[in-house]
């Protein structure tokens, strides 16, 4: 790469880098992305459920998840993608001791529907008859083509002249008065940049302390899945089963089945691997709610969910390092708000304010924040 100066680095290549440098790239910001391994989305991205649920996770989370809606649904247009939402319901299931939990989600989120229990077996004849109480179903709820749409930004990058450089191990940030920063790689590759998004997931506080920003208090938490072959013949894209309080997830992958036990298990940053105790709890949890009788497991992984102190996204400039802007926080929200929010930190970085398809949806810049975290 001959050249060293440019207007912004964004650190990190998953689905917030790339969304974040495609935004900023079209509006017309000279973008260096750099990201520390040889392969762009090698950790969360690249291990997602993929789902976009709308009403699902926090309250700011859910305004960005409505106003992601219509951007995932053009990129085929805008990004060159090919369609990247496929139906897929979402049921929200409780056995007889939770059932009142389903109740109070149904007040909560008007977008969800009262299904009962004979609905949800009639959705899902998978279910094992009588153990589940209540049920709720999302059902406009889709899968997401993740690496589509992650590839679609990378073009989106290259395509608004921006630049991407992998391999670049970030060891150094270092803010000077007059002309912003220098960013150093493990190798001694350096380069200048006026200003500096930090959006490597796990690792983004640690970055912040190397650019002289206090840490956010960011929270890595393990997610483990796995694939098991079922005997039961399951539709394709049928829905997504997930126990109303988080206790596991599943559903249909081609002839399989995909499972999570839904764990949160803190975690430094690092290259997370399933524990086979977690891996054995779900196929548990399924096989006591359901007739799919899983018994062995194909593939498993693991990846890091990495949330705020209050486990809404933060997006918004470091309040005491000017120029240094934190992009982060999505937890497991990243993939499904990714057009929000690269819309908002491209909006706050250019013009200084939210753009109006966002603030529409009732956000404001302070929910998203960086200095609601200092005191």
């Amino acid at each position: 790469m001959a050249d060293s100066t440019f207007d912004v680095v964004v650190i990190g290549g998953g689905i917030a880098g790339v969304s974040a440098a495609c935004e900023l790239a079209g509006a017309g910001e000279r973008v260096l992305l750099v990201e520390r391994e040889g392969q762009l989305a090698y950790h969360t991205t690249g291990r997602s459920a993929a789902l976009f649920i709308e009403g699902w996770g926090p309250p700011t989370v859910r305004r960005l998840l409505t106003a992601s809606r219509a951007g995932l649904e053009s990129a085929p247009d805008r990004l060159g993608t090919p369609e990247l939402l496929t139906l897929r319901p979402s049921l929200f299931v409780a056995e007889e001791a939770d059932a009142a939990d389903v109740a109070a989600l149904l007040v909560e989120v008007p977008e969800l529907d009262d299904i009962g229990p004979d609905g949800a077996l009639d959705m899902c004849p998978q279910l094992r008859p009588g153990v589940i109480a209540a049920a709720a179903l999302q059902p406009r709820s889709c899968s997401i083509d993740v690496m589509a749409l992650h590839q679609g930004y990378v073009r989106g990058v290259i395509g608004h002249g921006g630049q991407i450089e992998k391999w670049y191990d970030v060891v150094g940030i270092d803010r000077h008065a007059a002309a912003g920063f220098t960013v150093t790689s493990e190798s001694g590759r350096s380069v200048s940049a006026g200003r500096v998004v930090l959006a490597a997931g796990a690792w983004t506080d640690i970055l912040g302390a190397r650019a002289g920003a206090r840490p956010l208090g960011l929270a890595p938490l393990r997610r483990s899945m796995a694939v098991c072959p079922t005997p039961v013949v399951v539709e394709p894209f049928g829905p997504h089963v997930s126990d109303i309080n988080d206790k596991y997830y599943w559903q249909p992958e081609g002839p399989n089945i995909q499972c999570s036990p839904a764990d949160e298990t803190p975690s430094e940053p690092c290259d997370a691997r399933p524990e086979e105790i977690d891996i054995a709890y779900v196929l548990d949890q399924v096989n006591a709610t359901t007739t799919l009788n899983l018994r062995s497991v194909k593939t498993s992984w693991a990846g890091l969910r990495t949330f705020s102190p209050d486990r809404e996204p933060v997006c918004g400039e470091d309040p005491d390092v000017a120029g240094l802007w934190w992009f982060c926080g999505q937890g497991g929200y990243g993939i499904e708000t990714c057009e929000a929010m690269a819309a908002s930190i491209a909006g706050l970085m250019t013009v200084g304010e939210l753009p109006d398809e966002v603030r529409a949806h009732g956000i404001a810049a302070a929910d998203l924040s960086a200095s609601r975290f200092r005191v």
